[in-house]
């Protein structure tokens, strides 16, 4: 075996040069801020006075809130409803979108750009869109609604009547219209990091299994859905964890209302650091979450867990 050049002082101190600015800004605002928040996780904190060491009293504040069903269980409890709302709807559509493009549409750039559009679009404006199309008086999805009933008239020949829907103000409905334009807006993330995927399937797999007879669906099931194990395993990872930190959508469009239903976990943390001024309650909750996210993907690592395929 060869043995490897040894590295020259100067080539170490060109990668240090490189290095170093990168490195203090991941020192100055991740690492530190990091270290001081979970300092007050342990402490009482209202940024004016200094901070009081309680040790693990903010830790067990939150277990007796969840004991007793109070808003950080409610949160809790949104934020697992969003992700199971969000996740396997969204990634199905993704997939379907990327076999569809995959397939050799035309104009295959227009659409894979069409959908992507979204996911590049502010946030907070989509937000204010889809806002004015749950409108309750002017909103696009009602006045569907009313040309729907008016269609239903006219076929069935009696008055048929749908009424119009309060969308964001109704506590049942709040959460799945979040849910609804969440989908919309990460589709295009989704759909392109599959076809990615897709296209990195060897052609050579299909046309063998073409002259062996297997249908499209026989093809899907033993060719692409298992090569497809290690950017599914991904994709579920990330969404796990975008799902678990969803605030802005839930801010602009509900504050976390109506009578918290759409309240989340960062939206609790939020609040509680920026309203209520409870710096180290919120600490505490961010440091929970954290757990939270680090625990449910290992989970999904371990049961999507995909090794590097060969082609011979």
């Amino acid at each position: 075996m060869a043995r490897t050049a040894p590295i020259a002082k100067s080539q170490v101190r060109t990668a240090w040069v490189f290095l170093t600015p990168g490195l203090a800004l991941f020192f100055l605002f991740v690492l530190i801020p990091v270290v001081a928040a979970f300092y007050l996780s342990f402490c009482r904190y209202d940024i004016i006075h200094s901070p009081t060491w309680i040790g693990a009293k903010n830790y067990a504040r939150i277990a007796e809130d969840v004991g007793n069903r109070g808003v950080f269980y409610l949160s809790l409890r949104n934020t697992a409803q969003y992700a199971i709302g969000t996740i396997p709807i969204g990634m199905a559509l993704a997939l379907g979108l990327a076999l569809l493009l995959n397939a050799g549409l035309r104009g295959v750039t227009l659409y894979r750009t069409t959908f992507y559009l979204p996911v590049v679009t502010s946030l907070v404006a989509v937000s204010l869109v889809w806002m004015w199309i749950y409108d309750p008086n002017y909103g696009l999805l009602n006045y569907a609604l009313e040309l729907l009933s008016r269609g239903l008239t006219s076929i069935t020949g009696r008055e048929v009547l749908i009424a119009p829907q309060t969308w964001l103000a109704d506590p049942g409905q709040a959460m799945p219209a979040i849910i609804a334009m969440s989908i919309w807006r990460g589709l295009g993330y989704n759909m392109v990091i599959y076809l990615a995927g897709l296209q990195g399937i060897p052609d050579h797999l299909y046309e063998a299994a073409i002259i062996d007879g297997a249908t499209p669906w026989q093809r899907f099931r033993s060719i692409t859905w298992p090569l497809l194990k290690p950017t599914t395993a991904f994709i579920l990872v990330v969404s796990v964890i975008g799902a678990s930190q969803v605030f802005a959508q839930v801010y602009v469009m509900t504050n976390g209302g109506p009578n918290n239903a759409t309240t989340v976990i960062v939206h609790q943390i939020f609040q509680n650091a920026f309203s209520f001024m409870k710096m180290g309650y919120a600490s505490a909750m961010a440091f929970v979450l954290f757990g939270i996210i680090f625990v449910m993907s290992l989970i999904n690592l371990r049961l999507l867990r995909g090794g590097e395929v060969e082609y011979v």
